[in-house]
């Protein structure tokens, strides 16, 4: 009977798990170890874009890729781990319960938008967590050109100065001038706690993200928080409120639910405490990697932040390392130094910078030349090309 690597999430750390330990086994020759990935679809969608426009395309198709390197995928919802009998329980395309034993275990199952118990946040606010929910936030957009002209109509508030936030905020009017005409007087409003603008990410591109917003006509209430939301706009908490019929809500993130089913110390955001191989600190058969994992990147005091920049590399070994684990074979160190940061700011342009200090480097069109390659060429999985994808999956590769 086969051993099984199972992979839970078909994101960006899930696909280069399997990718990394189907090119271990490649090399070892080994056809005795199967590589199984549940996932609720074959395809892995480009989250870090669903800030633009034209969601429903912002996905990349895993069946041929999978098979091409002989990884098995199940289509499915995990709902509960059980790491003493090694089984993954999950409710199948069909909606039937079933179960999957595994020998190791790579926990890739991501992090969902946190939704505190704001009033009337779950039933008035968008945001772009998920691709349906963008997709959602898309076809709202579409149809406020149904809608009379009303400052309502034309106003939309972000929740969150954080890059997402910004992302989100920047990118936003000349998706309603799309909709709503050239010469409609538009809104758009970023509320956050912070006591200065892009106070989240350091005072190196804050100049930046100052000149985009202005040129964007993008507003900003800092030091502000939204206390509660309705259909006719946000409550901030010193009582201003704010008419709109758009709300987006981008402000803060959480790790999958799956991680509490698994014996471990965690952070903050849910992510499980790992070692230097990506093993769950106190666990013998399991690994997390991507948004579950909090990881060390350095000797400095460095983690592992939530974004596809470490969930690829991380995928990459904590893929390899269960599958070292179960040939007997010595594991990688997980380590990623160099930290980038890259912030899209709509039409004025993008901004990159190095270091966790953010020193910038590129801005204006040039950082946006950047940006464009990492959303629609970086980022994506490889071609399904048995040699080349193996390749890409070494965990040696140097990437920031």
């Amino acid at each position: 009977m086969k051993s099984n690597i199972l992979i839970i999430g078909a994101g960006f750390a899930g696909v280069w798990s399997a990718l990394s330990a189907a090119r271990l086994l490649d090399q070892a020759q080994r056809a005795d170890i199967s590589i199984s990935v549940l996932a609720p679809q074959p395809e892995l969608r480009i989250r870090p874009r669903f800030y633009e426009a034209d969601v429903h395309g912002m996905k990349a198709p895993l069946g041929e890729l999978f098979e091409a390197v002989g990884i098995h995928f199940i289509p499915g919802n995990a709902e509960s781990i059980d790491t003493e009998g090694r089984s993954v329980s999950y409710t199948d395309a069909q909606g039937h319960r079933q179960q999957i034993t595994y020998d190791r275990l790579v926990l890739a199952a991501g992090s969902q938008v946190a939704r505190p118990a704001v009033p009337g946040l779950a039933e008035h606010a968008f945001d772009v967590d998920q691709m349906e929910s963008a997709m959602r936030l898309e076809q709202h957009l579409v149809g406020l050109a149904t809608l009379p002209a009303s400052p309502a109509r034309n106003t939309v508030v972000v929740c969150g100065g954080g890059f997402t936030g910004i992302e989100t905020a920047t990118e936003m009017p000349a998706r309603l001038r799309a909709i709503l005409g050239a010469s409609t007087a538009l809104r758009v409003v970023v509320v956050d706690r912070g006591a200065q603008v892009g106070a989240a990410l350091g005072a190196g591109i804050t100049p930046s993200i100052i000149a985009a917003c202005k040129q964007a006509g993008v507003e900003w209430k800092t030091g502000a928080s939204v206390v509660a939301v309705d259909a006719s706009g946000v409550t901030l908490d010193n009582g201003d409120h704010i008419a709109s019929n758009t709300v987006i809500w981008t402000v803060g993130v959480k790790a999958s639910p799956l991680t509490a089913q698994v014996a471990g110390e965690r952070d903050n955001f849910g992510r499980l405490k790992v070692d230097g191989h990506l093993k769950v600190l106190g666990q013998d058969h399991v690994y997390a990697t991507g948004d579950t994992a909090w990881a060390a990147v350095d000797e400095l005091g460095n983690h592992a932040l939530m974004t596809c920049q470490h969930a690829i590399p991380m995928g990459r070994h904590s893929g390899n390392n269960a599958a070292a684990d179960l040939l007997g074979l010595q594991p990688v160190v997980y380590r990623q130094p160099k930290y980038v940061t890259c912030l899209d700011l709509g039409e004025w342009g993008a901004t990159f910078s190095e270091g966790w200090e953010r020193e910038l480097k590129l801005h204006g069109q040039e950082g946006k030349h950047i940006k464009r390659q990492i959303n629609s060429v970086w980022i994506y999985p490889p071609a399904a090309d048995r040699a080349l994808a193996l390749a890409a999956a070494d965990p040696l590769i140097a990437i920031v």
